[in-house]
């Protein structure tokens, strides 16, 4: 049997495209960088108020430290993640070619206009 296992329209793919793979990859990078904030927001917090006795004051304070941190990852993750699948997009519309050429100056232009900002 060398059948497909799925019915697809005429003329349709059989993988997915770059700008279907986009919606995949930002809401991937957000919800990691939201929990990779989320983790680095409770180290933090919780150092920063090792001095303290276990109340509500210090759970509010390791709380706020985790959300304020959950949220700045997710946001620079998915701006990131943004910007990367734009450029790819663009890129492939541009050249009319589906290949790593497209990758590689995606995430390249990805860089360089992240790091104009002068962020280190």
């Amino acid at each position: 049997q060398d059948t497909d296992e799925f019915i697809l329209p005429t003329g349709a793919n059989k993988t997915r495209g770059r700008f279907e793979l986009a919606f995949f990859t930002i809401g991937g990078c957000c919800m990691t960088g939201a929990a990779f904030g989320a983790l680095n927001g409770l180290r933090l917090g919780l150092k920063e108020t090792q001095n303290m006795v276990w109340s509500k004051p210090r759970n509010v304070q390791i709380l706020n430290m985790v959300t304020r941190q959950g949220a700045l990852w997710a946001n620079t993750l998915g701006s990131l993640a943004l910007l990367y699948s734009a450029f790819g997009v663009i890129i492939e519309k541009t050249r009319g070619a589906e290949d790593d050429l497209n990758t590689i100056a995606a995430g390249t232009l990805t860089g360089m206009l992240y790091k104009s900002t002068g962020r280190v």
